[in-house]
Order: C-alpha cells, then sequence, then structure tokens
C-alpha cells in the first residue's frame, strides 16, 4: 500500500520595479534545483530578451545580484532560452466563465511556489512557478489566463535555439491582454521544443496554439480543450510516438464540455485522485501536483495541492487592492 506524502507550495507576495523583485526571486533559490545547463550562446538568448522584454532581463540581473554572479550565469540558469527539460504532462478545460488545469510532473523537480506578482512595468498576475521566474500557468490582472502543455521534448529544429514555454508564458502573463496578443507573442518568440499553450481571456475567448521551433498553429474556439498532442494535420508527426494517454485524457474532457460546471465543480473532477484526469506516476514524471481554476471574469483563483485537497480560494483583485491576507504555505498530500 502506498504512503502518503506532504506536498506544499509556498505563496510569494512580489511587488515593485523588476530588478527589486529580482532581488527578491534570488533569495528563494538557495538550494534549490536547477534545470540542465545547456552550451547555448547566451548572448542570443540575453539580445531576444532585450527585444522581447528588457524588463524580464532586468529582473534577471537583480536576481544574479543577490545570488553574487554575473547576468549571463542567470540567463543560463533561469532565463528559460535552450535549456533541457524532463517530460511532463497536463490537461485544461475552459468554458466562457473558468479555467481549469492539473498539473503533472515530479514532486522533486517541482518549484512548489504559487506566485502573485505587481510589477512596476507590466501586469500583475497570480500563477504556479518553474525555475522560479517562469510561470507553468497563471491568470493576470487582466483576465487573461494561460498554460503550457508539452508535446514532445525531443523534437528540435537544427539550427534553432528558443526559450523554454515556461519563459513564454511569464512573458504572456507580463505583456498580454487578450487571446490574440497572446497568440501575436507567441508567433514571434523563438523557442525550443513542442508545446501546446492554452489560453482564455476575460471576454471568454478562448484558443490553442500548437507550436513548434518551426512552425504555429492557432485554434480559436468558443470552449476549450487541451492535453499533449497536436492535433493539426501539418504537425502531427511532432507528437511523441505513442499519444494514447493524452487522447484517453481529451476524450474525457469532452464528455465533461457537455455538462453545466461550475469553477467548483470542475475543480473537484480534476482533483479528484480517482478521476481519468488525475495522475500517480511522479517517478516518470507525470503525476498530478495541483489543479488550478482560474476565473477570469471576477480574477477568483481556486487551488488545491495534491490530491482530493480541500480547495483554497483566492480573490486576486482583492490582493491587488490590498483587501486580503495570504496563507505562507498550501499544502495537501500526494502517493509516494
Amino acid at each position: 500500500m502506498n504512503q502518503r506524502k506532504n506536498l506544499q507550495a509556498k505563496v510569494v507576495e512580489l511587488k515593485g520595479d523588476a530588478y527589486q523583485i529580482g532581488l527578491k526571486q534570488g533569495a528563494a533559490l538557495k538550494n534549490r534545483r536547477t534545470a540542465d545547463i545547456s552550451d547555448a550562446d547566451v548572448s542570443a538568448g540575453r539580445k531576444l530578451l532585450d527585444e522581447f522584454s528588457p524588463s524580464f532581463l532586468e529582473e534577471l540581473a537583480g536576481l544574479a545580484n543577490k545570488l553574487g554572479t554575473d547576468l549571463d550565469t542567470a540567463i543560463r540558469f533561469y532565463g528559460g532560452y535552450n535549456l533541457q527539460m524532463p517530460s511532463m504532462g497536463c490537461t485544461s478545460l475552459a468554458n466562457r466563465s473558468f479555467y481549469v488545469r492539473n498539473y503533472d510532473f515530479n514532486d522533486v523537480l517541482y518549484d512548489g511556489r504559487l506566485v502573485l506578482i505587481k510589477p512596476n512595468n507590466g501586469y500583475a498576475s497570480i500563477g504556479f512557478s518553474q525555475q522560479v521566474v517562469g510561470r507553468l500557468d497563471g491568470m493576470n490582472e487582466k483576465g487573461l489566463a494561460v498554460g503550457l502543455h508539452l508535446v514532445n521534448e525531443k523534437v528540435e529544429q537544427e539550427g534553432i535555439q528558443g526559450f523554454l514555454a515556461t519563459t513564454i508564458c511569464r512573458l504572456i502573463l507580463d505583456q498580454c491582454a487578450s487571446v490574440k496578443e497572446a497568440a501575436a507573442l507567441i508567433k514571434q518568440v523563438p523557442h525550443q521544443y513542442c508545446y501546446n499553450f492554452s489560453i482564455m481571456d476575460k471576454e471568454g475567448n478562448s484558443a490553442i496554439v500548437e507550436s513548434t521551433p518551426g512552425a504555429k498553429v492557432v485554434h480559436y474556439n468558443s470552449g476549450l480543450i487541451c492535453t499533449n498532442h497536436f492535433r493539426s494535420g501539418k504537425l502531427k508527426n511532432k507528437n511523441r510516438p505513442s499519444i494514447d494517454v493524452s487522447l484517453r485524457r481529451k476524450k474525457y474532457l469532452e464528455t465533461l464540455d457537455k455538462e453545466n460546471l461550475t469553477p467548483i465543480s470542475a475543480y473537484h473532477i480534476f482533483n479528484n485522485e480517482d478521476s481519468p484526469l488525475f495522475f500517480k506516476h511522479y517517478k516518470e514524471y507525470f503525476g498530478t501536483l495541483h489543479t488550478v481554476v482560474y476565473c477570469p471574469q471576477d480574477l477568483r483563483v481556486i487551488i488545491g495541492v495534491g490530491g482530493d485537497c480541500e480547495p483554497y480560494a483566492i480573490s486576486f483583485d482583492e490582493w491587488l487592492a490590498g483587501e486580503t491576507t495570504l496563507p505562507k504555505i498550501l499544502e495537501g498530500t500526494i502517493d509516494c
């Protein structure tokens, strides 16, 4: 019989200019694991960050200062440029009022950080971090929600280097107010590997962007179902050799899409450990670590860490107004 293991997510609040935020982020990096270092041309990553997000580059400068290192080293470790990451899985469903998502990965490499950030330059957002400065998913003050879905970590295009989707999600949250703006940014930023980006905005618009290093296909929808494979004929050859699990999750989501789900009922379906959407293969980088529901219209967030977790509710709108006190830690349990 499996034993239960405690799983925690620290709640991090960040406000100020990009450099100050970087200093605060650097304080969180002691004794943390990092992604594999590549032999990427860091100067190329630095140039691209300067083009697409000077404030993100400034945050990395503050982080470097706090760590007592140089900016190139901070970019190499935390900028998400040409890094290698293990496989992961994710499942998302959205209708016109909410966006719900399970994140599946390995608990040892999990950041375990829910970050609420209010920068002087850029949109405020709430979301789960990866490599501290990147985002696995999130929602910003404009009601734009986004999440990533790794399709194939083995597919790269020769001669093309770029960013991990975690960095791109962060740039989207910082800069974009609508689905169309987010899709346009994804098309511009060079990146590695093959990902789906699932996106929803305050107006109820949604989209899936199928993205490879060499091509992007945008599917605009009134609702959204997204797992870990490409659907378009143009990109199907980039899928993993076996996508059976991803297809089964998609089929189950299609049955849910016909129901009159509320944010809380959707949360319980996703977070129930007996659900077809909940997985326990943590050693294989495919165990459910958190469930999150973003509600763009009123900026509510419903969160569960681990499985069968009593939901935590946060009003991002109240946090922005300084009208709420947040817990320091969100916690739950998983099978170990």
